[in-house]
């Protein structure tokens, strides 16, 4: 019987884990393969549903339940129940589906149709098909049409709360304002990413070589019955110096500048509560309050970049501002 070496299987046994060890730590810093798991639990569809908004099939026209709706308030994504449109955005075209002449700021993603002429609208955070939009037809003052199937949305009254909200926020380096957003109750998703630059679907590369303008910023999705935008505002004040320009820390350029990007008239309204009350306090304030336009999701290695590597944040932490 061959006699097995036991140097040779002491080698085995500590080389082996080595690479193991070795080839996650590749993936995870990569992350190159990487998907993030979406915490955001998505509405059941029904079958026509699915085939709308999932198949990208449409809707026949003069049969949608929004086609001659008029009521105040805001539709929402049937898929996810994110905002997308404003009842006083919404306009007669006479075209069988509803139509509206604008959306909530960063709420809807445009991409050439496969059909290679006309223009496709999704959710822009769950992907939803909606429609697609037109323009060069003169209906309304800002020339533009979004055609929308009705079974792509839902609708809330004015007065009554929406199910879910978008929020977001620049503090410096994504990953540490990820990270403690993250830990707040109500806060049902975050995705880290790019907004506010001049470039489309800009990558992590770019950004930092300063010539486009973004911002590294966080998506939050939450639950408005849990928590209030005036909470989140606040515990971004608390949560980075917004006192700096351009920089947070050791990190230095434009893009780790401290901002607020609103997507809606109430959430610019709020945040500047917040700014004139820490100007009161004698705080010299760098943020800037800017409407939201689109928000380019970040690569797969930045995403809850915290929990994949085990560190920790250098510099964002939770400090008390307002109650000193």
């Amino acid at each position: 019987m061959k006699k097995t070496n036991p140097v040779l299987i002491g080698l085995s046994a500590l080389v082996i884990p080595i690479l193991f060890i070795h080839l996650m730590l590749t993936f995870s810093c990569k992350g190159q393969d990487m998907k993030t798991d979406n915490h955001l639990q998505y509405n059941e569809l029904t079958p026509d549903e699915k085939r709308v908004i999932e198949g990208k099939g449409t809707e026949r026209p003069f049969t949608g339940e929004y086609y001659d709706h008029f009521e105040k308030g805001t539709y929402t994504c049937r898929k996810c129940d994110l905002p997308l449109y404003h009842s006083t955005d919404k306009f007669k075209s006479g075209c069988g589906w509803p139509s509206f002449d604008d959306e909530i700021p960063g709420a809807v993603k445009k991409i050439p149709d496969k059909d290679g002429i006309r223009t496709e609208i999704l959710c822009a955070y769950c992907g939803a098909h909606l429609g697609h939009v037109f323009t060069g037809e003169n209906l309304t003052s800002k020339n533009v049409r979004h055609c929308v199937n009705s079974i792509s949305m839902n609708f809330v009254p004015d007065g009554e709360q929406l199910k879910r909200e978008r929020a977001i926020f620049a503090a410096g380096c994504f990953w540490g304002v990820e990270h403690l957003f993250k830990g707040i109750k109500g806060v049902l998703d975050t995705r880290v990413g790019y907004i506010g630059g001049k470039n489309e679907n800009p990558t992590y590369d770019q950004v930092c070589s300063k010539t486009t303008g973004h911002a590294e910023a966080v998506e939050i999705i939450y639950d408005p019955g849990i928590v209030s935008f005036e909470e989140l505002v606040k515990f971004f004040f608390e949560i980075h110096d917004f006192t700096q320009v351009n920089r947070q820390g050791p990190d230095v350029g434009d893009q780790y500048r401290s901002e607020i990007f609103y997507t809606l008239e109430k959430q610019r309204e709020t945040a500047q509560k917040y700014v004139e009350m820490l100007k009161d306090k004698g705080y010299s304030v760098a943020t800037g309050i800017t409407k939201a336009t689109a928000f380019w999701e970040g690569e797969d290695y930045h995403q809850d970049y915290y929990e994949k590597t085990g560190k920790h944040p250098y510099c964002h932490y939770k400090r008390n501002v307002f109650n000193e």
